[in-house]
């Protein structure tokens, strides 16, 4: 299976695993699936970053696609047809538009993405979204 991992997730799976629920972190672990971190996640973390609204221990963003390819993540590319095609996602109340490019990415690849938050499939079930937690 095909999953990607939504930005908090990425970062929890690094750095605070204890906080992945049982589900999410049998999934990462499965030898067997595809794990993906968008380059979306890495430009989401180096904008919080820049601003103040996250910090990281011991480590720099510019750190973190090597700290993906040493976990076995894969990481996924936003390509020039799906940056393109983006204004077709229908908009909801999610406003985030890191969060909504990572959806769109998932939708479009047949992605399955991984997250703790359930507004996201509540607001995106019905145009194929699968997320699991």
């Amino acid at each position: 299976m095909n999953y990607l991992l939504d930005t908090h997730t990425f970062i929890w799976s690094l750095f605070e695993s204890d906080r992945l629920s049982e589900k999410s972190t049998n999934i990462i672990l499965n030898s067997e699936n595809n794990i993906y971190v968008s380059v979306i996640t890495f430009w989401e973390i180096s904008l919080k970053y820049n601003l103040g609204k996250l910090s990281l221990q011991n480590v720099t963003p510019e750190e973190l696609p090597g700290y993906a390819e040493s976990s076995g993540f894969n990481l996924l590319n936003l390509e020039a047809p799906l940056a393109a095609s983006f204004y077709n996602l229908p908009k909801k109340s999610h406003k985030d538009p890191f969060d909504r490019l990572l959806i769109w990415q998932c939708i479009q690849d047949g992605i399955t993405l991984i997250t703790k938050d359930s507004q996201i499939l509540k607001e995106y079930k019905q145009f194929h979204l699968k997320t699991v937690w």
